[in-house]
């Protein structure tokens, strides 16, 4: 692992000791990066997460978002609690001029996609990275987007049902709402619409997402769309290596309300890396993935305040 000494770090702390918390710990320990971790923070004295994470050395409160607002060194607050809690104490960590990277779906924030529109928002102080499907398939739709206007996309992803944890299950409701927005918002579709199914298969199945784009033109060039398509994939793949299509993208001739079009199938599956977390559960290692990828960029961003590199 690269050594960094702590003043070319920047101080982060992740908020929330569940699963997602505790698999964004392993990325922030175990690759080599801007930032040093330096606080976990929950609200549960029980916490296996807090426990395991002062087991490698990490210090640890019980006191949630009020521990981080103590320690004014922290720069970044990764906040993998819940929609509602983030709600409730985002304001305060921003007044208090933390970054605050959300990876719940409350949506304060602008969505960001590393690989589309990071770039655009590095002057803000809280950025939402939306759901697991939505960074699953949000980039798909942008390519396609870039080639030829969408009129419409649809996602349906489904994750094992023993990597969805309480807070997803409470989240569901968000999840559709604010995947379907970043499927507008960032992929460019006119509208979208997000489902999700929790697979209880025994063993568990691999992150699947299946996008359908229909483009608003009759015809379409085919060989562009595909190539935008892979360069999308090789994208993402540099932050979340098991991140890839199962087949080549299917173009169909079909009959739809607006009339006989072509619709792009796109069949997706993401793998984890197994930090902490099984390889199954790519639903949660895409989105600890790409906070890491977000951290990362903010962190540099502050460590040489006049680089003002585009991110997308």
């Amino acid at each position: 692992m690269e050594e960094m000494n702590q003043s070319n770090t920047v101080k982060v702390a992740v908020l929330g000791s569940g699963n997602i918390g505790s698999d964004l710990m392993f990325k922030l320990l175990k690759r080599p990066h801007r930032m040093s971790l330096a606080l976990m923070a929950g609200i549960d004295p029980m916490s296996e997460g807090l426990a395991r994470a002062r087991s490698l050395g990490i210090l640890t409160s019980t006191k949630g978002a009020d521990a981080v607002l103590a320690d004014s060194d922290i720069r970044i607050v990764f906040d993998a609690t819940s929609a509602p809690a983030h709600q409730r104490h985002a304001a305060a960590l921003e007044a208090a001029g933390k970054v605050v990277i959300d990876l719940t779906p409350a949506a304060r924030g602008p969505y960001v996609v590393p690989p589309v529109n990071l770039g655009m928002h590095l002057d803000r102080r809280n950025v939402n990275l939306i759901t697991c499907g939505g960074q699953a398939t949000i980039p798909l739709v942008h390519a396609v987007s870039r080639v030829t206007p969408v009129e419409y996309a649809e996602m349906v992803s489904t994750v094992a049902s023993r990597s969805a944890g309480p807070g997803t299950r409470q989240n569901i409701d968000e999840f559709t709402y604010t995947t379907a927005r970043g499927l507008e918002a960032i992929g460019g579709a006119e509208r979208g619409k997000a489902i999700i199914v929790l697979n209880p298969a025994d063993p568990p199945i691999l992150m699947r997402n299946t996008t359908y784009i229909l483009p608003k033109a009759s015809t379409v060039d085919e060989a562009a769309i595909k190539q935008s398509v892979e360069q999308t994939v090789a994208e993402v793949q540099q932050y979340v290596p098991g991140y890839r299509l199962s087949n080549p993208p299917i173009f169909e001739l079909k009959k739809t309300p607006w009339g006989e079009r072509t619709v792009l199938t796109l069949l997706l599956v993401v793998e984890g890396a197994g930090d902490y977390l099984p390889t199954y559960a790519g639903n949660l290692d895409i989105m600890t993935s790409a906070a890491c990828r977000v951290g990362e960029v903010f962190a540099e961003r502050i460590l040489n305040p006049k680089t003002q590199k585009e991110v997308a």
